[in-house]
């Protein structure tokens, strides 16, 4: 079963069980999916979904930060519960270890000498943890292991 339609099942099981955050999490998620699909003329496949997932996921997480500044932790509470609704439908989580192994592996690959190369890693490296890794974490690992070059 597609990645959309787990989706779609999903939303069906929360309607019953009358889960307002996850109902409201995904009728959005499926409305940017449809939003995706349009601007591409296509159905969008798994990978198409995942993009979109994940980029749903990064703006709660940057909704988190900023209500955090601003003391609002009901808001911080609604975001959170978004977000881990939504990691639900993303490819398990790559941990800090893999992602260093990954890293370095790219970077030897390369042929990286400084902090300088880090976009030629970058480029290398995004395309197998797409995904997997959150792109924020992934680049602060290999800032830290080029400076460590």
């Amino acid at each position: 079963m597609a990645l959309k339609d787990n989706i779609r099942e999903a939303l069906k099981e929360a309607l019953k069980r009358q889960q307002r955050v996850e109902v409201a999490t995904l009728r959005l998620l499926l409305s940017e999916i449809k939003n995706a699909e349009i601007a591409q003329q296509k159905p969008a496949d798994d990978n198409k979904v995942i993009d979109v997932i994940t980029r749903e996921v990064k703006r709660r997480r940057e909704s988190i930060e900023a209500f955090r500044q601003g003391n609002r932790s009901d808001l911080v509470a609604q975001e959170e519960a978004e977000l881990t609704v939504l990691m639900g439908y993303l490819p398990e989580q790559m941990s800090r270890t893999e992602i260093m192994a990954a890293a370095r592996q790219v970077i030897d690959e390369v042929g990286a000498k400084g902090p300088s190369d880090k976009g030629k890693v970058m480029s290398q490296l995004m395309p197998h943890l797409k995904g997997k890794a959150d792109g924020k974490e992934v680049s602060e690992i290999v800032v830290e292991l080029l400076a460590a070059n």
